[in-house]
């Protein structure tokens, strides 16, 4: 879900890319990057303008929280650090698509007051998505405090969480993780075929489409082992079973 890989030389960059040139490069293969980095520091301005001057028109970048603000502080006492945040993300323009509040599995349902006041303390124009990783959050009261104010929840494929598709905003946005004790990170290659977990995907892209919903969709290396290759391989399914334009 990033791009900034040297293992991908020679396997999806072409030999001998410079990695200032690796953003460049994954703009023309794909729509949309999730950007990591930002999990762990906000960015410098600098860093942001050279990632929208990198990319072209159209082209979208969806940023994950600071663990400051999710993890550490737990959303509490925050406003500082996501005025920050969302300062420095708004250099992006229109490049800037769905924010991403990821938690870990220590932050359970009971913390749904919590999560609820922070989402109504974020600016209207933008579009945000929630990770959860325990089950408890998998109940109808979550899906409705996050459709009433049109957050999406990440439809997530996750080694020890149900897979769950439920829409409860006017886009979806989806994650496909993988099990890091069977992937430690990027092998450079495919190295687990998850073949059958990818045609359950793609019905179910097929079916959000059907909603007339902006899909975001994104895979990390731990998925098969090489996450480019996954991507191509779950557009492929969808080429697939999209019907050709009939002729005039």
């Amino acid at each position: 879900m990033a791009w900034a890989f040297d293992s991908w030389v020679g396997t999806f960059y072409p030999p001998k890319t410079k990695s200032t040139d690796y953003l460049p490069y994954y703009a023309t293969q794909f729509p949309a990057v999730e950007i990591d980095s930002t999990f762990y520091a906000i960015p410098r301005e600098s860093v942001v303008q050279g990632w929208d001057e990198k990319t072209p028109d159209g082209f979208m970048l969806c940023p994950k929280f600071p663990q400051l603000i999710t993890h550490t502080k737990r959303l509490q006492d925050a406003a500082v650090e996501t005025e920050a945040f969302l300062t420095t993300m708004r250099l992006l323009g229109p490049k800037l698509g769905p924010l991403v509040l990821q938690f870990d599995y220590k932050f359970q349902v009971d913390q749904l007051p919590q999560l609820t006041a922070y989402l109504d303390s974020l600016p209207k124009d933008l579009r945000y998505a929630v990770e959860v990783r325990h089950r408890s959050w998998l109940k109808e009261p979550f899906y409705i405090a996050l459709g009433r104010r049109n957050v999406a929840l990440v439809m997530s494929d996750l080694y020890y969480m149900p897979r769950t598709v439920v829409r409860t905003a006017n886009f979806a946005y989806i994650r496909l993780l993988g099990d890091q004790r069977q992937i430690p990170g990027d092998m450079g290659e495919l190295v687990q075929d998850r073949s059958e977990d990818l045609a359950w995907w793609r019905d179910r892209i097929l079916d959000l489409r059907e909603q007339h919903t902006d899909i975001f969709a994104f895979r990390n290396n731990k998925y098969e082992g090489h996450s480019p290759t996954t991507a191509h391989r779950l557009a492929g399914l969808l080429a697939d079973k999209v019907a050709p334009p009939t002729e005039i």
